[in-house]
């Protein structure tokens, strides 16, 4: 009917604009949690992966991943590609804030491209759209990933974990041994950019459910809402509790970024859940944040944000629980798409972004890091009457 072409196109318009609201939400997470000397750069990363993340979407990524622009007859064509669009920046986003304070615009720009006209595209096709992989051994059209735990957010996190093994820490990070910690630089722009992303998340995921115009569509639409706030009010208690048990003291950063581990976790699933299950799903998903930060610390794999523990982690583990807690879904097919896509998206991240690097140098020198990446890349520093931190 045409009223429901209609409500389902408005519905994906809508949920697109609040995806796009975790633009601002990455930006603002991220410029609070880096140094004054680096926070017009994050910003000036933030906008550029929007923009040529989203142009490479529409020129290249978009036909690769869904074979064609005119497979949808139930909302028009034109929003369901801007639904999709939409998603692609957000796997760089995850990157890009985990290699913060030591990333170079440019060779970061050209990253960009990569991922929104073939990395991202590739998952895509496998797992959502035309499936080259159709029949084959490594066929993973069985995974459950209604917004993509796996697809985006895993998607990115192994794409960063390659960049962080190939650029390495901050100047100074490590020293002698011992890990030192840098403080966030604005405690209210990471709040303020958390609670963006979480209201984003309603059309992340309920935006997924990819029509609202019946009874049984409206009330999947609401559930999938109701359920993703679950997990993230969990996951920030989980995030709340743990920190004061471990260090007798409420980490606000570790706080939001349980709440966004948990967010993360519900993905793949929360149209599946009655409206408890979200409650454990999000509070292990708070847990494994509180746990892996400092792992990965030990491990000396430098992610100012913290994008490792809420969106690898995380996203793994929500694809999991899909297996877990719904019984109509196979465990092994949630595994073998776990590892797919990681077997898949890591080599490709680190070919690409080691070739860039040796070519264009991604890494920021020493001296640049010192003197912060607002002044060497941008020339304009957002808070130019502060004394730089070293």
């Amino acid at each position: 009917m045409e009223i429901n072409y209609v409500i389902d196109t408005f519905f994906a318009i809508f949920a697109m604009t609040l995806i796009i609201l975790m633009v601002p939400g990455f930006a603002m997470l991220e410029a609070g949690l880096v140094r004054t000397k680096n926070v017009t750069s994050v910003l000036t990363v933030n906008v550029m992966i929007y923009a040529i993340a989203s142009m490479s979407f529409l020129l290249i990524g978009y036909e690769y991943a869904f074979g064609n622009w005119d497979h949808q007859d139930g909302m028009s064509k034109w929003a369901f590609f801007m639904f999709q669009m939409a998603f692609v920046g957000k796997v760089i986003n995850i990157m890009s804030g985990g290699v913060s304070e030591r990333s170079r615009i440019l060779p970061l720009a050209l990253f960009t491209i990569a991922v929104g006209a073939f990395i991202y595209p590739t998952i895509v096709n496998i797992t959502w759209g035309a499936n080259f992989l159709d029949g084959t051994m490594l066929d993973i059209s069985g995974l459950s990933d209604l917004a993509g735990s796996t697809v985006i957010h895993s998607t990115g996190g192994w794409a960063l974990l390659a960049a962080i093994i190939i650029m390495g820490p901050r100047h100074g990070r490590f020293r002698n041994g011992q890990i030192r910690v840098i403080p966030a630089s604005s405690i209210p722009l990471v709040t303020l950019g958390a609670f963006l992303l979480w209201i984003g998340w309603f059309g992340f995921n309920g935006g997924s459910v990819g029509a609202i115009s019946s009874k049984e569509n409206a009330d999947a639409v609401a559930l999938t809402i109701m359920n993703t706030n679950t997990a993230g009010l969990a996951g920030a208690i989980a995030g709340w509790l743990l920190t004061y048990f471990r260090y007798k003291k409420f980490d606000i950063t570790m706080i939001l970024n349980g709440a966004l581990g948990g967010l993360v976790a519900v993905t793949a699933g929360p149209h599946l859940y009655d409206i408890h299950t979200p409650i454990l799903i999000g509070l292990i998903g708070g847990a494994l944040v509180v746990i892996a930060v400092p792992l990965f610390d030990k491990l000396k794999l430098d992610d100012p944000v913290g994008a490792l523990s809420v969106h690898l982690v995380n996203g793994i583990w929500g694809t999991l629980a899909v297996g877990i807690f719904v019984s109509e879904v196979s465990i092994i097919a949630q595994l073998k798409g776990i590892i797919v896509v990681g077997v898949i998206v890591f080599p490709l991240a680190w070919i690409t972004i080691f070739t860039i690097n040796k070519i264009f140098v991604l890494t920021a020198g020493d001296e640049e890091q010192l003197e912060g990446i607002d002044a060497t890349e941008c020339g304009i520093e957002a808070y130019p009457e502060f004394k730089r931190s070293i």
